[in-house]
């Protein structure tokens, strides 16, 4: 069905509704309109790595994670998985008159915001700090949850729309003020991709303002997203984000108003309980019919375009439940927490033999929350870091386990001492041949607003560093002189240097998914080669003094672009158990042509990266940009030419007035498994190649 046709249908069908009826449908809990065989549908569904909170699901790794297999291919492929299940528990459920939130087919992912300050709670969420990552990856899982058929396999959602990135505290009052260059070089280039490439047919306000209006009622981004890029889908905003209106931005006195600043701007659908205050608005003569229409219009043309209304039928409703969690998902699963895993230092330690005696320690050795992030679905197994450890040396060595400490606490059990788990973990390190210390966070300590647990700051991190229990184990193990690995379980940036030297390896896992315990094992044993890539910067704890404020939206002296310190680990960035290299780069404006060989014994995966420096403009980022991208794998010893395509907002460059224009003409190319500078070249051994690309007259 084209949306010409879908539209047509939405028409006739809100042209048979009365006014009363008509507001009804833009809430996010729609009713039944039973007079017009119209069911109930709840618009609020989630699916950020996997369908979330409507039970049983596949849990793949969180965003983050899936942000550093810079793999579009595979991130493509869950979205069709997480679409295929959502589909299969709406075929059920829905037959069965269950039309309850979670339950429906609007998911409201991805979140696109970028990553620009390693405090934020919710970066974990997105794809990270590189507008041109984000932009790929977004557009990727999109197409894999819309599909390509007649009919929309599930609705994707872009949020949040838009310069949304903390502080989580402020989110309900806050103003983000971006200049017009951050505007188009940061923070909306991957909204108009998915908007205008991907064609992704909802977009999620954001709870801030931006420059002074509300995200959710903002007339000049509802302008560039419905003028400039053409947008034809429907417009939700965030949840109670309209309440704010009035109780927190202060642009609006009562909820009524609220509802009709919203509606007029352009917000078709809320999630909340403002726009049970419609009536109330029209009333008052503060909007009229025919915007209500407009909005509900557009819903149902998404609802006859999902092919969920009349008696129409499509390919995706003989979707059994037996997809749910199902052989194949899982196997995809696996492989994005194998492909997301970053190896950040190895000292010739991994991979480590299934012998002797491996003490497994630390708070989140055996953690479920730290599998799984937030924003997830219910798996019907799991399997922690301990457990992949257990599973994968059977009984061909003995594995000792202490829990060490509580994750943020002084002391595991409320009656101890503090430090209760610190003698026991020192007594497994010193009896043990090898110790995998499995630090990090969960979503208590780095999440959204509102969460349980995670009140201190709202979601956020008000630092870098482990909390004060984990660096008191990390010294105590460390002081036993044991070989060490560091297995960072988190979602954004940790500053560990002051363990750097001492460990003798760190393997970053994110929140692996609700099974990622048995990749992290088999990449820690060498079944697989890490090949995860930094899809954000790893700062020093200083470097928060060094940047702007959490509350400045300035790009200066922020994310790998803008940086003008030394971090510990660059973006991009991640080692390999093979010795893979770049021989040949030959290049054009529309593609680079790399060839690549695994000098080694050892068969893996590597992500080739290009960057790119306009070597004349002075509207550029201070280092080179990421530009293009590719996974490959290769067997031991193979050699492989391989095709990257180049960004076409490479060439260009964006001035103070946001005006995107040519660049110089003259640009420099480089191709490698990192970045082109200086420390990245130091923790790899290995230089990437480059060349000028001029622009023919």
């Amino acid at each position: 069905m084209t949306r010409k046709d879908a539209e047509k249908k939405a028409r006739d069908l809100v042209g048979k509704m009365t006014l009363r009826e008509k507001a009804s449908q833009l809430r996010f809990d729609s009713p039944a309109i039973e007079r017009l065989g119209i069911p109930a549908y709840n618009w609020w569904n989630e699916a950020l790595h996997g369908v979330a909170r409507g039970g049983t699901a596949t849990s793949f790794p969180q965003a983050i994670g899936l942000a550093a297999t810079f793999d579009d291919v595979l991130t493509e492929k869950l979205g069709d998985a997480a679409a295929t299940e959502g589909r299969a528990k709406y075929n059920q459920l829905s037959a069965r008159g269950d039309h309850d939130i979670y339950h429906g087919l609007s998911f409201w992912s991805p979140n696109i915001n970028i990553f620009r300050d390693p405090r934020w709670g919710r970066g974990h969420e997105t794809y990270g700090e590189d507008p041109c990552l984000t932009s790929t990856l977004g557009q990727a899982y999109v197409h894999g949850l819309q599909g390509c058929g007649e009919v929309l396999k599930t609705a994707a959602c872009a949020k949040h729309f838009a310069v949304h990135s903390g502080p989580e505290a402020l989110r309900h009052q806050f103003n983000a003020v971006a200049s017009a260059k951050d505007m188009e070089e940061t923070y909306l280039p991957a909204f108009e991709d998915l908007v205008k490439i991907a064609r992704v047919e909802s977009v999620m306000g954001a709870y801030n303002r931006t420059n002074g209006e509300p995200c959710c009622a903002s007339p000049t981004l509802m302008k560039k997203l419905r003028g400039d890029w053409g947008f034809e889908g429907h417009f939700v905003s965030d949840c109670w984000a309209i309440r704010d209106f009035h109780t927190g931005h202060h642009v609006t006195n009562t909820s009524a108003e609220s509802a009709a600043l919203a509606l007029k701007t352009g917000c078709d659908l809320n999630c909340g309980n403002s726009y049970q205050c419609l009536m109330s608005a029209y009333e008052q003569e503060l909007i009229t019919e025919e915007e209500i229409t407009l909005a509900a219009v557009r819903l149902f043309t998404t609802r006859y375009l999902l092919g969920i209304l009349d008696d129409e039928t499509s390919e995706y409703d003989d979707i059994p439940y037996s997809a749910v969690e199902c052989e194949k998902h899982l196997k995809l699963a696996h492989q994005a927490a194998l492909e997301s895993c970053v190896l950040l230092k190895n000292d010739g330690l991994l991979p480590l033999r299934a012998e002797g005696v491996i003490g497994v320690i630390g708070p989140n050795a055996n953690s479920r929350g730290a599998l799984i992030g937030n924003y997830y679905g219910t798996s019907s197994r799991y399997i922690t870091v301990l457990e992949g450890i257990q599973d994968r040396v059977g009984e061909n060595a003995r594995v000792l386990y202490s829990e060490g400490c509580h994750l943020f606490k002084d002391r595991v059990e409320p009656l101890a001492q503090s430090g209760d788990r610190l003698a026991e973990a020192v007594t497994v390190a010193e009896n043990s041949d090898v110790v995998v210390l499995v630090l990090g966070y969960d979503e208590r300590l780095e999440g959204e607003e509102g969460d349980e647990g995670n009140a201190d700051a709202s979601g956020d991190k008000t630092d870098l560093l482990l909390p004060e229990s984990q660096r008191l184990l990390l010294d105590a193990v460390l002081r036993t002189g044991k070989p060490t690995v560091l297995v960072l379980m988190a979602g954004s940036a940790v500053d560990v240097s002051e363990a750097q030297d001492k460990v003798d390896a760190i393997l970053l896992t994110w929140y692996p998914g609700a099974r990622g315990g048995k990749a992290v094992a088999e990449l820690l044993f060498g079944d697989v080669s890490p090949s995860g890539k930094l899809p954000v910067t790893f700062y020093r704890n200083e470097a928060l003094q060094e940047m702007p404020a959490f509350t400045d939206y300035s790009m200066a002296n922020r994310t790998y672009r803008y940086y003008t310190g030394i971090p510990v680990f660059p973006f991009g960035y991640g080692l390999s158990y093979a010795d893979i290299g770049i021989e040949v780069l030959s290049a054009d404006r529309s593609a680079a042509e790399v060839t690549v060989v695994n000098r080694s014994a050892f068969p893996a995966d590597e992500v080739i990266q290009l960057y790119i420096k306009d070597r004349h403009s002075p509207d550029v980022p201070l280092h080179p940009v990421l530009c293009g991208f590719a996974r490959v794998s290769l067997a031991a010893g193979e050699r492989r030419t391989i095709r990257v395509p180049i960004n076409p907002r490479a060439f260009t460059a964006v001035n103070a007035a946001g005006e995107r224009i040519p660049g110089s003409g003259e640009w420099t190319l480089y191709a490698g498994f990192g970045q082109p500078d200086p420390l990245t070249e130091k923790l790899t051994g290995k230089a990437c190649l480059s060349l000028v690309i001029k622009q023919k007259n």
